[in-house]
């Protein structure tokens, strides 16, 4: 078997795009999401990752473009490996805990983005029927993890991964 020079082996390694996220929920778990103005679905706070940047650097510095909140992350409750479909390669998306917001603290927001339209906090049920299907399930797992104190849930398209 020929070996590639290790130059052209690196340049031939596959690409993954990755991105990071925050889970912000009530006290009676409500989770927050945001409305974008240039996609259909919703979305939790967070972005796609520049490159040389770090998916946890990703979610608070998006978080704190988005809707003006920065804080320090609380504990990476999923990573998800998102498989490719017809518009977007494969990929890794983080969600951190973003910790508790109230009412108030929403309702105080000034979304000073273009990207963003609007912030609601939504019970899970009705966050699931406005985001992707693979975002309600990865939601729904880093809503558990977040209330059992489980972390580092491993996903494979929003489905936790056995073992």
């Amino acid at each position: 078997m020929d070996l590639l020079p290790f130059d052209e082996y690196v340049r031939s390694l596959n690409r993954k795009r990755m991105a990071g996220g925050l889970l912000f929920r009530d006290e009676v778990d409500r989770v927050l999401l945001v409305e974008p103005s240039y996609k259909e679905h919703w979305d939790i706070p967070g972005g796609a990752c520049e490159a040389g940047e770090p998916p946890w650097r990703t979610a608070r510095r998006e978080c704190a473009e988005e809707i003006g909140i920065d804080r320090p992350l609380g504990p990476l409750l999923v990573i998800d490996y998102i498989p490719s479909d017809d518009r977007m390669p494969e990929g890794l998306a983080f969600i951190f805990d973003g910790g508790r917001i109230t009412d108030n603290e929403v309702s105080a927001l000034t979304l000073t983005d273009a990207e963003v339209v609007s912030v609601r906090l939504l019970p899970i049920g009705e966050a699931a029927t406005r985001v992707k299907p693979s975002l309600a399930r990865r939601l729904r797992v880093a809503l558990t993890a977040a209330q059992t104190g489980e972390h580092l849930v491993i996903c494979e398209n929003g489905r936790p991964v056995a073992g």
